[in-house]
């Protein structure tokens, strides 16, 4: 085996080494990138007003009370679609 060849086999080895190198640690570097941004855009900013605690209490109790309503419609449906299933065919065609 010449020299060159050693050269070209190192050269090689090298390579793959620092693609690995770059791509585990890109990977970290990238990771902790993202997560400070999500960070930066949950915080608060400094600037804004910040609501007051009786405003969210109302705000989470005006969400809470929409989902329930929601709750309630869908329910309300599936009675209806139940209701309308158990009735016998008349075999006449028509529906409801």
């Amino acid at each position: 085996m010449t020299l060159e060849a050693v050269w070209d086999v190192l050269k090689w080895v090298l390579l793959v080494l620092v693609a690995g190198f770059i791509g585990q640690f890109g990977k970290s570097f990238a990771l902790k990138l993202i997560e400070r941004r999500r960070s930066k855009r949950t915080e608060p900013s400094s600037d804004a007003p910040t609501a007051s605690p009786e405003v969210e209490i109302e705000k989470a109790r005006l969400e809470a009370q929409a989902k329930i309503e929601k709750k309630r419609a869908k329910a309300e449906i599936k009675r209806a679609k139940k209701f309308d299933s158990d009735r016998p065919n008349d075999g006449s065609g028509e529906t409801g």
